[in-house]
């Protein structure tokens, strides 16, 4: 039976990190953006490359090509096939850098709310070790006063010889 809650608990924390993605919209520019180049860039090689025999198979070369799985069914072999498909390489790199960073934020500032109460209860156990060491301070300050003041009132009594 652990393992059912454990299963529920993990379905809960993933439904709960996509409604947080989801709460901006960087995500869905991001995906909208990676779709509209596959879509483009797919139809440019249909058109510019001699191996790519169809539309759906321009998009399915682009789409391989930028989430670098590379299956190698669809290759452009004309130099502008080839260099719109490393143009592609370097823009997947992109958005998949994009995208992890999205989910990175996405996760850090569920944790972020924790993070600061933690921060604030040290900064305040902070001051009160600071403000129980100042106080001991004046203490040992009232203290040596006071011997000096009876130091100089002994003195003070003294004859002059």
């Amino acid at each position: 039976m652990n393992w059912l809650a454990d299963f529920q608990n993990a379905l809960h924390w993933g439904n709960s990190l996509r409604l947080d993605l989801f709460k901006s919209r960087h995500l869905g520019y991001l995906i909208l953006l990676a779709l509209m180049v596959t879509l483009s860039v797919g139809l440019v090689l249909f058109i510019i490359d001699p191996n790519v025999t169809s539309p759906m198979d321009g998009i399915w070369s682009a789409w391989v090509t930028m989430t670098h799985v590379g299956f190698g069914d669809v290759v452009p072999i004309s130099f502008f096939g080839r260099l719109l498909s490393a143009c592609l390489i370097l823009l997947g790199l992109v958005l998949f850098s994009l995208f992890t960073a999205l989910v990175s934020v996405a996760l850090i500032g569920r944790n972020l709310h924790a993070l600061t109460e933690n921060r604030q209860w040290q900064q305040n156990s902070d001051a009160i070790i600071v403000s129980s060491g100042e106080q001991l301070i004046l203490d040992e300050l009232a203290k040596l006063h006071q011997r000096i003041a009876e130091l100089e009132a002994g003195q003070a009594n003294k004859p002059v010889e």
